[in-house]
């Protein structure tokens, strides 16, 4: 029996105890978008603080303008040793439950459900990011309990603001540049392409998030008295809006698609094998016909092709019944989801040119930038995507696929820019898991299987 066999029976033999401590870490309310669990959000820094200071990592919370952050070493195999040197990353703060009605039990008193591929835990948190981050933990306590120590070098960092945009981690990394030095960056925190599907994740949408604002009159109007004669703001931004895509599905700011590559050959055929079904998709969510550019493939859509979305429109009046008001201000939150190839400054400075001249002179804009992150492809022929395929493909008995991402994760490109570092998406996440909505679930079986291959990637790495 080779020493990762060994790893991975003890995981068999104790696999409760690591399933009890991912659902205590779940008990504990993180909710960092909320003051009122700024307490919850530290316990849940020092729960994983004590587990990896007991499996003898240095092991410290170390205080951030916001939330703290978990940071924790262990020396691997000890000084000398030709291993490499993995930074995992993950988060603990989680989304707010609400709304809790429609919860079908409470959000963090974590239950173990029956469902179509077998037990599932159902909790806030269950998924993103505790039950990820809990594989790669487990791992890290199942190789240490069994032999005694870890095949590489490994540092942990754990942060608590990832649900509100990650505004203290920036500068704790710029700061800790040198106690974060590594070879590659480890993190769990996006999906497999089904349950059956060994999946890596090697790219990943960036995203420039903004709020816009227009003020048209000095005050709320009449609607007979003044209509015909006043600007409406609510009208004026409208119309701005809806002009940012055409009717084809592309953006149109000026300059906006430079830069960007074509899918290669051998990326169409990737994605091809995968058979995706479309109308499955949308149906899932209770549409039937596809949005986006048209002339491109659904995959293509999703994980390659940059977007435009609304994502909030107010002004005038939205209570019940009727008040015939012509707002004098009206505001939206707009975002950008890019691809390789986009700079998001160029981004931003092409929205707010785009604006100013789509708005009369005598109205006023008001532009602010919430997020603004490049997008990520990370390199296919490196070794620790060939080892992390290699480990995913012993689980699984099947090949692993590479996938992309529509969504962002900022700190992979913080990673990048400030330390240097690739990263390996290591993810067990379904769609269905509904993540930041209610009922949000992480199968069992997938948690198993992403704690036995983070396992056995530690022993590959380790030469194990």
């Amino acid at each position: 029996m080779t020493t990762t066999e060994r790893v991975l029976a003890r995981i068999g033999a104790d696999f409760a105890a690591y399933q009890a401590s991912w659902l205590d870490w779940l008990r504990i309310p993180s909710i960092s978008a909320q003051p009122a669990h700024a307490a919850d959000c530290r316990d849940a820094a020092a729960f994983v603080q004590r587990d990896l200071a007991n499996l003898g990592f240095t092991a410290a919370i170390r205080e951030t303008a916001g939330q703290p952050v978990v940071l924790a070493h262990h020396p691997g195999p000890g000084a000398g040793a030709d291993v490499p040197h993995l930074l995992f990353y993950g988060h603990y703060d989680v989304q707010p439950p609400e709304p809790l009605d429609l919860w079908t039990s409470k959000p963090f008193e974590p239950v173990v459900v029956e469902g179509p591929h077998g037990p599932r835990v159902v909790a806030r948190g269950a998924v993103d990011d505790k039950g990820q981050a809990s594989m790669w933990l487990g791992a890290l306590r199942a190789w240490v309990e069994e032999t005694g120590g870890l095949p590489v070098r490994a540092t942990v960092l754990i942060e608590g603001e990832e649900e509100i945009g990650s505004p203290s981690l920036e500068p704790f990394l710029a700061a800790e540049r040198a106690a974060l030095a590594a070879d590659v960056a480890v993190i769990s925190d996006t999906g497999s392409w089904d349950i059956d599907t060994p999946s890596l994740t090697t790219r990943l949408r960036g995203l420039v998030y903004l709020e816009v604002g227009l003020r048209a009159a000095a005050r709320d109007l009449h609607s007979g008295l003044f209509g015909g004669a006043a600007r409406n703001a609510a009208n004026v931004l409208a119309r701005a809006l809806a002009a940012l895509v055409d009717d084809r599905g592309r953006v149109t700011l000026p300059g906006f698609y430079d830069g960007i590559a074509d899918l290669t050959a051998a990326q169409r055929a990737e994605w091809a094998a995968l058979h995706y079904d479309e109308a499955a998709f949308l149906a899932g969510i209770g549409l039937r016909h596809p949005a986006g550019e048209a002339g491109r493939e659904g995959l293509e859509r999703r994980w390659a092709r940059p977007t435009c979305d609304i994502n909030g429109l107010w002004g005038g009046y939205a209570g019940p019944g009727a008040k015939t008001v012509i707002p004098a201000e009206a505001g939206a939150k707009v975002s950008f989801r890019l691809v390789p190839g986009q700079d998001p400054e160029t981004v931003i400075a092409a929205f707010r040119a785009f604006m100013a001249a789509q708005v009369p002179d005598d109205t006023r804009l008001d532009i602010q930038v919430h997020s603004a992150a490049r997008a990520i492809e990370v390199p296919q022929d490196s070794r620790f995507v060939q080892a992390a395929r290699a480990a995913l493909a012993d689980e699984y008995g099947r090949p692993a696929v590479l996938i992309g991402s529509g969504g962002s994760i900022p700190v992979v490109e913080s990673l990048k820019r400030l330390l240097g570092l690739d990263s390996l998406l290591l993810g067990f996440g379904l769609d269905d898991d509904q993540t930041h909505s209610p009922n949000e679930k992480f199968e069992v079986r997938c948690f198993q299987r992403g704690l036995h291959t983070h396992a056995r990637l530690l022993g590959r790495l380790g030469g194990m």
